[in-house]
């Protein structure tokens, strides 16, 4: 770490929890952020800004005017350009020292698995079922932390899977089936409500890979922003988990 980067981060460095060595951490890690929307956006630049050494962007879609107010990376002079050109060019201007590698694609099966096992972290920043499912999949035979948030209207919900550690629960323990699909498209969503739960994802990150507090690993957080009030929910493995059950397999 050089003298510029020392002043740059020095208020990060002086909290006793993070200092030189989990600054350093951060700089070395790489993290996998899958959806460039309302949650991946704000994660994305936090953890830029974090000093964040590497990431892995994944994202088949393009900007449009709809996604301005919640999409913060992104204005209207870029409607119809790819989302993760778009938020490159704007993370590298936020760290000129980040690496930063697009993937203008879905990814699945082995692809998706070969990308996860390359990252640190997962955050899986997603508005479907089955992108979840694929992700956690993933997660769960790379034994890669995923964090997992969710936004719709004025309601939030995140949470960290650790199946690199011990009797930990995976997504599919949560949700043991799809249910219906509700999206913003169809029941709206505010703008803010987005970027809370989008800027606790990239906390939730820096915690796990700075080593920094205690993450959401066993616990689900639900935001109702029209009241301003969280709920917490404890989770557990499910032992008959299709996924990480006592006799699932490993490899998607």
């Amino acid at each position: 770490m050089n003298d510029r980067q020392l002043l740059r981060y020095a208020r990060q460095i002086l909290l006793p929890e993070v200092g030189i060595e989990g600054q350093k951490r951060l700089q070395d890690a790489c993290v996998l952020i899958i959806g460039l929307g309302g949650l991946g956006t704000p994660s994305a630049l936090y953890l830029a800004t974090s000093g964040l050494g590497r990431f892995i962007l994944v994202d088949d879609d393009t900007v449009d005017i709809a996604n301005l107010p919640r999409q913060i990376l992104y204005d209207a002079t870029q409607t119809g350009q790819p989302k993760v050109a778009c938020a490159a060019a704007f993370l590298q201007r936020a760290n000129e020292a980040a690496h930063i590698e697009t993937i203008n694609r879905r990814l699945s099966g082995n692809e998706l698995l070969a990308v996860v096992r390359r990252a640190n972290v997962v955050l899986d920043a997603t508005d479907n079922f089955e992108s979840r499912f694929a992700i956690n999949h993933a997660c769960v035979a790379a034994r890669v932390p995923l964090v997992s948030s969710a936004v719709i209207r004025m309601e939030g919900q995140i949470t960290v899977f650790r199946r690199d550690l011990p009797d930990a629960p995976c997504y599919r323990c949560l949700y043991a089936d799809g249910v219906d699909e509700d999206t913003c498209v169809h029941s709206g969503i505010l703008a803010p409500v987005a970027g809370v739960m989008g800027t606790l994802q990239a906390l939730e990150a820096i915690k796990i890979l700075a080593g920094v507090g205690v993450d959401l690993g066993g616990r689900l957080l639900l935001f109702d922003g029209a009241r301003t009030q969280w709920r917490e929910i404890a989770l557990r493995r499910d032992p008959h988990c299709p996924v990480c059950g006592d006799t699932a397999a490993t490899v998607p």
